[in-house]
């Protein structure tokens, strides 16, 4: 077993879980999860056997899943559900899914909705919690956003704490992206230096998809979705107008994933730009005379860029923290192509598309929302078996428990070198590279 993935525990799981599941393989009843069953990190045989030459056992999860024993009396217990950050298809479903899956499989009926994010633990703000049932939340993954509201910036962890033992919490679900999840680090933290008993599970929530160590987030697969209807009335917009562009910015500050898939799926992009790329906008290989090479061959474009591409080609370069903003790569490219075609007296007509607002903000598909309902019923068993510190992910098809230290120590960005940015290039057509040296 690896103990850079170990999960911590509260104490000793004595109490009797209330699924009255199987411990029998061939009964043809579902069986708990066993302490012992991990998931492998890495899935490729030559890994396995570097491991196996060097005498080391490949790193490897703990699979989530519903335990025979559990740390905490469900019943007794308080549980505070808090999403934090931007807004994301599908943080509406998480929600539901936690109060039911609380409530009737485990009988949980103390749970509350922390207002506004960590915001919502800190009195001076007067957002008092939401007490949740069944009946409140039945419809609300048919909307988009959040019930409880949402906010972003750090707040105090010893005041979040205190309100935790005031309110006599048990469980505590964070619903978040990179800095949520830091966040309940923080709170893990201050947690076991007061030695109170109270379970940490932080459920991935970013449409950028660039959270470390989970193969998705939930949102991600919508806002690529929505995206693609958005590219496909672009696509329309410019081959209707002789020269037409069509320049859409999509979300993705570090990570281009959204406009990665996004341009497979829809198959009409024919130039990508994203965080991950370098490239240079004038010159023989720039991406200007790329794509005024695209509309002498076709007579139309369609160009997608990410939030955070281009951020070097800005004064003082690519300088952020947190959640800082960005420059505005896609009004800094449309002024920069009408100047560069005006200049050469070229024919273009130009519409810019900014959708970023609307993708973030609309309801889950059915796949999300599959995602959202699995994401949340595997960290209620982690939680009631008084594990804590811990990101519930998707790995390799099955649902994992990776502690918050290294869930957040990197971000996942797109590999150029990958068979993934391979496809994009195939699928555009644009070259390997915008550099001219």
């Amino acid at each position: 077993m690896s103990s850079k993935y170990t999960i911590t525990t509260l104490g000793e799981c004595r109490i009797d879980s209330p699924l009255h599941l199987s411990r029998v393989r061939g009964d043809r009843v579902v069986n708990y999860v066993g302490e012992g069953e991990r998931v492998l990190e890495e899935i490729y045989l030559q890994n396995w056997l570097d491991n196996t030459a060097a005498g080391r056992t490949p790193l490897s999860f703990e699979k989530a899943g519903p335990r025979s024993k559990l740390f905490f009396s469900p019943p007794d217990c308080t549980a505070a559900i808090v999403t934090c950050g931007g807004l994301c298809p599908g943080i509406n479903d998480v929600i539901r899914a936690l109060v039911m899956g609380l409530h009737y499989n485990y009988g949980v009926k103390k749970i509350l909705g922390v207002r506004y994010g960590y915001a919502g633990f800190i009195p001076r703000y007067h957002h008092p919690p939401r007490h949740l049932t069944p009946d409140q939340v039945k419809n609300i993954h048919f909307q988009g956003g959040t019930i409880l509201g949402s906010s972003r910036g750090r707040q105090d962890v010893s005041e979040i704490v205190d309100t935790l033992a005031d309110w006599k919490v048990n469980l505590l679900f964070c619903v978040g992206g990179d800095g949520t999840l830091r966040g309940a680090k923080e709170i893990t933290a201050e947690i076991g230096r007061r030695r109170l008993k109270i379970a940490v599970a932080g459920i991935p929530k970013t449409i950028d998809n660039d959270i470390g160590l989970t193969d998705r987030s939930f949102g991600f697969e919508t806002a690529f979705s929505t995206a693609n209807r958005i590219i496909q009335n672009a696509h329309n917009e410019a081959a209707g107008a002789f020269n037409g562009i069509a320049l859409i910015k999509l979300m993705g500050r570090d990570s281009g994933y959204i406009a990665v898939n996004s341009t497979l799926a829809v198959q009409e992009v024919n130039l990508v730009l994203i965080p991950e790329m370098e490239f240079d906008l004038d010159g023989p290989r720039g991406f200007l005379e790329v794509l005024k090479r695209r509309l002498a061959a076709k007579q139309h474009a369609v160009v997608v860029v990410s939030e955070g591409a281009g951020q070097f080609l800005f004064p003082g370069g690519k300088v952020h923290h947190g959640n800082d903003p960005y420059q505005d790569i896609g009004l800094f490219l449309k002024e920069k192509i009408s100047q560069y075609f005006s200049a050469q007296d070229f024919p273009f007509t130009l519409k810019y598309i900014d959708p970023s607002y609307i993708i973030r903000s609309v309801p889950a598909n059915a796949s999300d929302s599959k995602f959202c309902a699995l994401l949340a019923q595997n960290a209620v068993h982690g939680a009631l078996a008084g594990k804590t510190g811990f990101m519930i992910a998707g790995r390799h098809q099955e649902f994992v428990y990776v502690p918050l230290g290294p869930a957040v120590r990197s971000r996942k960005r797109i590999d150029l070198e990958s068979e993934l940015w391979l496809n994009v290039l195939e699928s555009t057509g644009q070259p390997l590279s915008m550099k001219n040296d």
